[in-house]
């Protein structure tokens, strides 16, 4: 068995207001995606890597990430698509993994996830098949339809879904087909799984695994990497 870590990296990140892509901007001193690679290259569990670049970008991303970081485990880059979930699907096709393989998937864009909490989340992929990171929310949460709300759900069951999200290799791999047959778009990785009736584990982590989104995401990603 191995473990095959995905990177999406593929996004536009119009919501950042630059032109350049999100995953290329500078987190002290070098791209958040060398960032999110540094998470996974030294990990002794992790024998795969391979980042989900836009297509126009293979080659940027090959000589200004890949070469200098001198990364061992990527095997290769692979072209994403138009959105997200496609991306992932695309990644699971080019990765050659095994049917009982995990997949561990990680959006390019979370630079500061801790990297001991993968053996967590390696362990509860082991038990239960599939496993999220993911962290109690703190502010309360309101239903809204048309600008009005109209529920609250109760605070206790309600998390934050992160990444890393780990799977077997046939389990996701299947549930993406499926959605791609039917027509279904989740909200990430785990929901495809959801969707099929499937039972997600989720694994506590930590609010420093913030996704960088916005300008002001950027910001305090710069403040955390400082404090550690």
């Amino acid at each position: 068995m191995s473990v095959i870590v995905l990177i999406p990296a593929a996004g536009l990140g119009r919501r950042m207001g630059t032109s350049v892509h999100k995953q290329y901007l500078q987190l002290g001193g070098k791209p958040v995606l060398s960032h999110s690679l540094n998470l996974f290259e030294p990990h002794p569990q992790v024998d795969h890597i391979y980042v989900i670049a836009p297509e126009d970008q293979l080659t940027y991303c090959q000589r200004d990430i890949i070469d200098p970081g001198h990364y061992t485990k990527v095997r290769g880059i692979i072209a994403g698509g138009a959105e997200r979930q496609d991306s992932v699907r695309l990644g699971l096709l080019g990765c050659q993994a095994a049917e009982d393989d995990v997949v561990v998937i990680h959006d390019g864009v979370r630079p500061l996830f801790d990297g001991a909490t993968l053996d967590a989340v390696l362990a509860a992929v082991d038990e239960y098949g599939c496993a999220v990171v993911g962290i109690p929310v703190k502010d309360t949460i309101k239903q809204v339809e048309h600008g009005f709300a109209v529920a609250t759900p109760p605070r206790a069951t309600l998390w934050a879904a992160q990444t890393p999200q780990a799977f077997r290799y046939g389990q996701i791999l299947d549930a993406h087909l499926q959605a791609q047959q039917q027509g279904y778009r989740g909200t990430d990785d785990a929901s495809l799984l959801e969707w099929q009736g499937r039972k997600v584990a989720l694994v506590e982590g930590s609010y420093r695994n913030l996704k960088i989104t916005t300008p002001e995401d950027l910001v305090v990603a710069e403040a955390l990497l400082r404090s550690k």
